[in-house]
C-alpha cells in the first residue's frame, strides 16, 4: 500500500490538513496517509527542511512526501517534484529540498506543469495531491513536469570555516519543542576541522568545552541525587541527526525555561566553535 506523508504549516485549528487528506482519499482508496507535522512555523522553510530531512528516512522506499510550506505558485516560486534517495518529494522550489540535496544528489527533478488543467488557489490541496496520487498509481514524473537541473538553495544553512581552520561559525537552524537549540554544525564537519583539538563553543551568554552523546551523559550519577546538579544543567551534545545541539537537561519552556530562552538564542543566531 503506498504511503503519502504530510508536512505543513497549516496547524491543527483550520480545515486545511483535513481537506488535503480527504482529497487524497477521494482519489485513492488504498492509501496510507501519515502526518509528519502540521506545526511548522508559518513559511519557515529551514524548519520544514530540518524536520523532513530527519523524518523521511524512517519511511519505506517509494514513500511520497507532500511538503506544504510557502507553496503559492508565482514566477519566483515554482512547484517541483523530486526523486531523491528512493523517495518522492512534492513541494515549492523555495529551498527546502536543497538541505536534503546537500548530502544526496537527486536522481530526478521536474518542474510541475499541470497547472493549466487545474483551477486552484490552494495548490497543496489541488496540484500537490494530484501529483502525489499520480505517483502512487505508478505514474512517472515526466508526465506531470519537465526535467530541470537547478533548484533554489536555502541561505544560512551552511556553516563557515575560517582560513586558519581553527574556527567554525554556525547558525541556529531549529528550536525544538523542548526549547533545545539545533545548530548547522555537523559532527562530521566538527571532527574534520577540529582534528581532536580542545575547543570552546560560544553562543551569546553560554559557553561549552565538552560535547556529549546523550542528554544524561552530562549528569554525574555517582553523586547522590539531592546533591548533584541535574534539572536545569546546560549541555552541548550531538543529537540523533548528527548536529550540534545546545540544551538544558529536562527543561520545560513553560516553567523553568529552555536553552533558547535562557541563552537568548533564536533562529539564525550565531554559534561559534573555536579550536586551540
Amino acid at each position: 500500500m503506498p504511503i503519502i506523508t504530510l508536512t505543513t504549516d497549516f496547524g491543527e485549528k483550520d480545515h486545511f490538513a483535513g481537506a488535503v487528506k480527504g482529497a487524497i482519499y477521494n482519489e485513492l482508496e488504498n492509501i496510507r496517509i501519515v502526518d509528519i507535522s502540521h506545526s511548522i512555523a508559518p513559511f519557515h522553510s529551514t524548519e520544514a527542511a530540518y524536520i523532513i530531512q530527519n523524518a523521511y528516512r524512517s519511511f519505506p522506499q517509494g514513500t511520497i512526501h507532500i511538503i506544504g510550506i510557502d507553496s503559492e505558485l508565482n514566477p519566483e516560486n515554482r512547484h517541483i517534484a523530486v526523486f531523491l534517495d528512493g523517495h518522492y518529494f512534492i513541494c515549492a522550489d523555495n529551498g527546502i529540498i536543497s538541505m536534503l540535496a546537500s548530502e544526496i544528489k537527486p536522481e530526478k527533478i521536474v518542474e510541475i506543469n499541470i497547472h493549466d488543467r487545474i483551477v486552484s488557489n490552494f495548490p497543496v490541496l489541488d496540484v500537490f495531491v494530484q501529483v502525489a496520487c499520480h505517483i502512487a498509481r505508478g505514474g512517472t514524473l515526466e508526465v506531470i513536469g519537465k526535467p530541470i537541473s537547478e533548484i533554489k538553495e536555502l541561505t544560512g544553512i551552511r556553516p563557515v570555516v575560517n582560513q586558519q581552520s581553527n574556527q567554525i561559525i554556525g547558525n541556529v537552524i531549529y528550536i525544538d519543542n523542548y526549547g533545545n537549540v539545533v545548530c548547522n554544525v555537523s559532527k562530521s564537519l566538527f571532527e574534520e576541522v577540529g582534528k581532536g583539538r580542545p575547543f570552546k563553543i560560544t553562543a551569546r551568554t553560554a559557553s561549552f568545552s565538552n560535547i556529549h552523546l546523550r542528554y544524561s551523559d552530562a549528569i554525574n550519577f555517582e553523586i547522590p541525587r539531592e546533591r548533584r546538579e541535574e534539572d536545569g544543567k546546560k549541555l552541548a551534545l550531538w543529537n540523533s541527526s548528527g548536529y550540534l545541539e545546545l540544551a538544558i537537561y529536562k527543561s520545560n519552556p513553560s516553567t523553568v525555561g529552555s536553552a533558547s530562552s535562557l541563552f537568548g538564542l533564536e533562529y539564525r543566531d550565531t554559534i561559534t566553535v573555536n579550536f586551540e
